[in-house]
């Protein structure tokens, strides 16, 4: 078998698992527990997404160097999220969900570009939409789980 369909195969089931588990930490609880182990696997399988995915451009480069360029830019906002959670930044928690769907967006971006044409009614859908549609439905998504989740600022009391 070769390396390219070795890590093809890898991809595909790590990338199955990363939309199972990506789904499953946007739908659970926002608390320790399920939420956090959902989110770990997800981390750790993008990982393995971003590894297969940069090997197998560099690897088919005439054909498959938009997977470079969308592998880096994804796993660079799942870092973000991921990192902004671990280390607590100023405003981690908009950081982290910004991060995390916009990893997300990203994978089903990217799913739906390389197979779109053979799932049916996607197939209908032009190749240039199926860049888009992710993101014009994916930001919303962002800022409202962002607003439900910030805590409002409480003002500083003055004192006289």
């Amino acid at each position: 078998m070769e390396m390219i369909t070795i890590l093809l195969i890898i991809h595909i089931i790590v990338g199955s698992l990363c939309l199972l588990t990506g789904t499953a930490a946007l739908l659970s609880k926002k608390q320790k527990g399920t939420h956090t182990i959902f989110g770990e696997v997800y981390h750790g399988g993008y990982v393995v997404i971003f590894i297969t995915s940069l090997a197998m451009a560099v690897l088919n480069w005439s054909e498959s160097s938009y997977l470079f360029y969308i592998a880096i830019f994804s796993y660079g906002l799942a870092l973000f999220g991921y990192l902004a959670r671990k280390l607590r930044w100023r405003n981690w928690l908009n950081q982290h969900i910004a991060g995390m769907i916009g990893s997300y967006i990203g994978i089903i971006t990217a799913t739906l570009v390389v197979n779109g044409s053979k799932m049916p009614l996607v197939n209908e859908i032009p190749t240039l939409l199926l860049w888009f549609i992710p993101t014009i439905i994916g930001t919303p998504i962002i800022m409202i789980v962002s607003r439900r989740y910030s805590r409002p600022v409480k003002p500083k009391r003055l004192t006289h």
